[in-house]
């Protein structure tokens, strides 16, 4: 093969980046060069595809589980996750964990937090996929609902039962007494007003700050505190999930109490003296 002079004129710099000159024994066959760009460029494109798709970041909507801690109610936790509709829509996504009342609630219970979150993200990442990018013009084409439907779901928006209000009690034996009824009701512990009354009375006289320093308790060291006297090893062997861990806190104080009498004698109801 004959050697190529190094200051050899160029005839074309279109013609040069398109074709190179093969020697097949004096013929010279011109071969594109741009064919093997062409089938780079279409072997690399899916995997180039590929890799923005791994890249992609996945949207971060999913709705947040949060653990009732002791002294929160609804109202405090939605402000504190700024959640949109305030308590009653942290209510209304949570009922079935809470239960009617939305005003007990106890450490340890899980509740969600921003619940629609998730369905949108799902429906985010749906859409990124290789089929619907290839009929993207379709999808950009759907019509808008129709106005019928977009004005029988407002209708029906407006229609819909206001959320459960939470329950409120006095600050008294009266409201004492209701609260912890409730809070029985919900931990299925036996008891009725009259029976936590009379005992109330018989044991403090209704002052839930009263201490017994003079009985085999108080000389054993475990005097008896509170509305109805329990001693601080009994409290917190019966104390109810969802209740102040202070005994001199009444509706703490009267729910163990009630808790321990319904396993000792069946209720509270049950009890007429000293227990």
């Amino acid at each position: 093969m004959p050697a190529l002079g190094n200051n050899r004129r160029r005839t074309s710099r279109s013609l040069t980046r398109g074709l190179i000159a093969v020697s097949t024994g004096g013929a010279a066959l011109a071969l594109p060069l741009f064919g093997a760009n062409i089938a780079s460029a279409a072997q690399s494109h899916p995997a180039a595809e590929q890799k923005a798709a791994a890249g992609a970041p996945a949207a971060d909507t999913a709705p947040a589980a949060y653990s009732v801690v002791s002294g929160d109610t609804l109202a405090k936790i939605a402000r504190s996750h700024s959640v949109e509709g305030g308590w009653h829509k942290l209510y209304e996504d949570n009922r079935q964990a809470v239960g009617d009342n939305p005003d007990l609630i106890h450490p340890g219970l899980k509740l969600t937090v921003g619940g629609k979150g998730e369905a949108k993200a799902s429906g985010a990442s749906a859409g990124r996929t290789g089929a619907d990018r290839a009929d993207r013009s379709q999808r950009t084409s759907t019509p808008p609902a129709a106005p019928a439907k977009a004005a029988t779901e407002a209708a029906a928006s407006k229609t819909a039962a206001p959320a459960a209000q939470p329950a409120t009690y006095t600050n008294d034996l009266d409201g004492w007494i209701k609260q912890s009824l409730a809070i029985m009701a919900e931990h299925g512990i036996p008891g009725s007003y009259e029976g936590i009354h009379r005992n109330v009375m018989r044991e403090s006289s209704g002052n839930p700050t009263i201490v017994n320093d003079w009985d085999s308790n108080a000389a054993a060291g475990t005097p008896s505190k509170g509305l109805l006297q329990v001693i601080d090893p009994t409290f917190q062997a019966y104390h109810v999930p969802g209740t102040s861990m202070d005994s001199f806190d009444p509706v703490a104080n009267i729910t163990a109490a009630c808790n321990y009498a319904a396993h000792v004698y069946g209720s509270i109801d049950n009890v007429n003296g000293p227990y």
